[in-house]
């Protein structure tokens, strides 16, 4: 739909200017859909299983490409690449970019027309597991070039002049960036203060801001930048435009302002960039003028899931690494790892490496067979779930070697001990669940999906800016539609896809996923008679919600896998080996849902966001007597 013909689905008569501008900004660029993701029908208690089961399997020849390519990549790695030295100096040495660039890794999805590897999705994400699980820096500089930067927008977007132009330069070597965040401006667009200007004749724009955190900016050629374009008049009212337009660094007036530095990845070349009267040729917008906001949310949907797929391999690292070291440390006269605090941990963090393997693999299937396909979703889950569980992980890490995780790899070394990286590790993992769409924004984000459906339906009732009249009639086809949907909420049916088939206890927690699904239908449905309009402020509630989903995404993901690979028989992994680490993930998840069941209807949310109020109001300065001032 054409932003100037979408009309918010949310009451906004009630909100402030500010408010209001960011919402229909952000309104006006999602995207509808045809049918629903199996990710969206959870939220609906629609447990519809067809396209994801059987898991999806990467077929012999993509995967032959994918393993000659990560066999090369993993050589140089090994050979060519010291991460603790990049850690060190927070330089990349220009030479391992340049062996990376004769590999085709910073191509790695361009198609082969364009001179790139033209690889799958699935193996993008796998060679994205093998840089996270060796070096954070080198995989921030490759998936913010690929993943954000230029070649995923021009590949999604671009016109034919402008892949001709850009993908081979980019799938050569050419580092790239995006540049959307600034000082005053994360996550709400509506108050972007770059702006870009027409030229007189029409042929140009003039491009003047500044964009803040642009990852690899400090060394890219090439950059998608996102301005504010002149407003256009949609029914006598003006609306704000936010168009994309691919920059390239040397042009007059764009400049590297500084380069911003960080707890972790020391080598990330991020900066502040600044555009002064920079002459952008009209030809070098992105999509067209005024659906920027688009390009963004849509590069950023595919894009985030490198993030996960990198935690899995940070994740499978870290497993190595405790596992090695509960078996080898001896205390109380027994290895560590028997001992039951240490045993939790390890358990923990192998079931939860595996379902954020399989979550990340799903989703990239779900691409590789569209790739136009409507992943938002399926993307912020995995990287909700998988950011969260990858923190949760290195953390038990550096807990389980106690004071040698939290020892650098360099006094370890000089002390004559393996130079064991978990501090690094740890500094570099923190920015995971900060990285395109904070924990906080995907709960977010992930709730207004959830609640599309109602919304389609029902916001037109509670709209005080429509007529009385159309209201009513809203009313009417509201009621019609839940009087068939919300009875088969509490059916007992448990039937879907692959029910009759497969081992008993997978099979066992697929069905408690579809009867978990409706319970979750129920309880959203039941909080929006409770909040009506107001609901969208109940941020807690709706993230605990948001939560519920997450898990039995992540059960039905890893009991697809889990039942995949025991049918292929290929691995070498132990049937029961296999079955136990379903089993186990799958019982503790359903525990965590249990939990935020019981919280949604028994929380202390309200004193809390009081109490917070007075915190801001300085009515708690005590607490913070004693300060060094």
């Amino acid at each position: 739909t054409p932003p100037d013909e979408t009309r918010p689905l949310i009451d906004t008569s009630k909100m402030s200017a500010g408010q209001r501008a960011a919402l229909e900004l952000t309104e006006a660029a999602r995207e509808s859909t045809q049918g629903r993701t199996f990710a969206a029908g959870l939220f609906m208690g629609e447990f519809n299983l067809a396209g994801i089961s059987p898991f999806p399997q990467q077929s012999a020849g993509d995967r032959e490409k994918g393993d000659a390519f990560l066999k090369k990549l993993e050589g140089l790695l090994r050979e060519k690449v010291d991460p603790d030295e990049i850690d060190r100096t927070g330089e990349i040495p220009q030479p391992v970019i340049d062996e990376l660039a004769k590999l085709g890794a910073f191509g790695i999805k361009v198609p082969a027309e364009y001179e790139g590897l033209g690889l799958s999705q699935t193996n993008y994400c796998r060679a994205a597991m093998l840089l996270g699980s060796w070096c954070g820096n080198l995989t921030a500089l490759l998936s913010a070039h690929q993943s954000i930067g230029v070649p995923q927008p021009l590949m999604l977007f671009g016109t034919d002049a402008q892949k001709q132009k850009y993908l081979p330069r980019v799938a050569h070597g050419e580092i790239s960036a995006f540049a959307l965040t600034e000082t005053e401006v994360g996550s709400d667009p509506a108050a972007m203060a770059t702006r870009a200007e027409p030229s007189p004749d029409g042929s140009h724009f003039i491009l003047n801001g500044e964009k803040l955190w642009c990852t690899n900016g400090t060394r890219a050629g090439v950059l998608v930048v996102m301005a504010k374009t002149p407003p256009r008049l949609v029914k006598g009212k003006s609306k704000d435009q936010i168009t994309a337009f691919i920059v390239e660094t040397d042009w007059p007036g764009v400049e590297v302002v500084q380069r911003c530095r960080f707890m972790g990845l020391k080598a990330l070349y991020n900066g502040v960039i600044r555009f002064t009267n920079v002459r952008v040729p009209r030809e070098n917008i992105l999509l067209a003028e005024g659906r920027g906001l688009r390009v963004a949310l849509t590069t950023l949907d595919t894009g985030r899931l490198t993030l996960p797929a990198a935690c899995v391999g940070m994740a499978k690292r870290c497993l190595n690494i405790s596992r090695d070291w509960a078996n080898r440390r001896v205390q109380w006269g027994a290895p560590i790892g028997r001992h039951a605090a240490i045993a939790d941990k390890l358990a923990r963090m192998a079931v939860n490496t595996f379902a954020m393997e399989a979550m990340t693999l799903l989703a990239a299937s779900h691409v590789d067979r569209d790739k136009h396909a409507d992943v938002r979703l399926d993307a912020a889950i995995c990287k909700l779930w998988g950011t969260e569980s990858a923190w949760d992980i290195v953390y038990d890490a550096v807990q389980i070697r106690g004071g040698r995780g939290y020892e650098t790899a360099a006094s370890l070394q000089a002390r004559g001990e393996p130079p064991v990286p978990l501090e690094r590790i740890l500094r570099d993992s923190r920015i995971n669940t900060i990285f395109e769409g904070s924990s906080e924004i995907m709960r977010l984000f992930i709730a207004r999906e959830m609640l599309d459906p109602h919304l389609k339906v029902s916001a037109a009732v509670l709209n005080s800016q429509l007529p009385i009249s159309q209201r009513w009639r809203a009313a009417a086809k509201a009621g019609w539609f839940y009087l068939g949907w919300y009875p088969k909420q509490w059916l007992a049916g448990e039937w879907f896809a692959g029910s009759s088939s497969g081992n008993p206890l997978l099979r066992g927690h697929l069905r408690y996923a579809a009867r978990t699904s409706r319970k979750l239908a129920r309880s959203l449905f039941h909080a929006m008679l409770r909040h009506g309009p107001k609901l969208e402020r109940e941020q807690l509630q709706l993230g605990r919600f948001v939560d519920i989903g997450s898990e039995l995404f992540a059960i039905t993901a890893t009991c697809l896998r889990g039942q995949r690979l025991l049918d292929e028989k290929n691995d070498g992994t132990d049937p029961a080996a296999l079955v136990q680490l379903a089993d186990y993930f799958c019982r503790a998840a359903r525990l965590r849902i249990a939990g935020r069941f019981q919280d949604a209807n028994n929380n202390c949310d309200r004193a809390g966001y009081q109490l917070a109020r007075n915190v801001l109001a300085g009515k708690h300065e005590a607490l913070e007597r004693g300060l060094v001032s």
